[in-house]
């Protein structure tokens, strides 16, 4: 085909080698090559650059660009379950091992945890994932379906309590449109946590920064 092309643009007038020359101008690539001539066209580049998408329209030099937002991941914080431990522990030495076991368990249960849940915040959604190599937690096992949920859905969220974040809670509509509530402890970061759940689900009703 294109040898074919080449030896009828020998033989033809200049006027009509002129025009396809301009023709031959045409390309297409992946790459941000030009993609036809500047006589009817612009160019379409579209790369990835970083963090930043590009797009060059086909028909004019207007460009539009997209920034996505980075994966957050907030430290964990055992402060909990070292208050839980303290506390079981100061029971035990008053010789009150009754409700030191429960509040002994509760502490260890949630240093474990700690040490394996990760709230992954991406620019789209909240996701739970297990381990430092963050993989996948599975079905919620309490009202079932992926423990990934996206923030146009929350309906609200809260911190309890913010000056010492022992639990949140957020409403969520993607797993039933009645709105469904879970309940985390706060064994992350708690700054770190409140400042991306403000930036990515919006001010809470009565948690979140207040109107100046």
């Amino acid at each position: 085909m294109a040898s074919t092309l080449l030896s009828v643009h020998r033989f033809l007038p200049s006027q009509k080698r002129e025009n396809i020359g301009y023709m031959s101008a045409f390309r297409a690539s992946f790459r941000g090559q030009a993609l036809c001539n500047s006589g009817f066209c612009g160019r379409q580049i579209a790369r990835s650059h970083g963090k930043r998408f590009v797009v060059h329209s086909l028909f004019g030099s207007q460009v539009r660009s997209v920034k996505k937002r980075e994966t957050v991941i907030p430290e964990p914080d055992y402060r909990i379950s070292i208050v839980l431990l303290g506390i079981a522990g100061g029971l035990i030495y008053t010789d009150n091992l009754v409700p030191a076991v429960p509040v002994g368990l509760l502490g260890l249960l949630l240093l474990f945890q700690t040490t394996r849940v990760r709230f992954v915040f991406e620019d789209d959604a909240l996701e739970v994932r297990i381990g430092e190599q963050l993989q996948e937690s599975g079905e919620n096992v309490f009202v079932g379906g992926e423990n990934r949920w996206k923030y146009s859905t929350f309906v609200n969220w809260e911190f309890w309590w913010p000056n010492f974040p022992i639990l949140v809670y957020f409403k969520e509509t993607q797993t039933k449109p009645e709105g469904q509530i879970h309940f985390f402890p706060i064994i992350f970061n708690g700054k770190q946590l409140y400042e991306v759940m403000v930036e990515r689900a919006g001010p809470s009703k009565t948690s979140g920064p207040k109107e100046s």
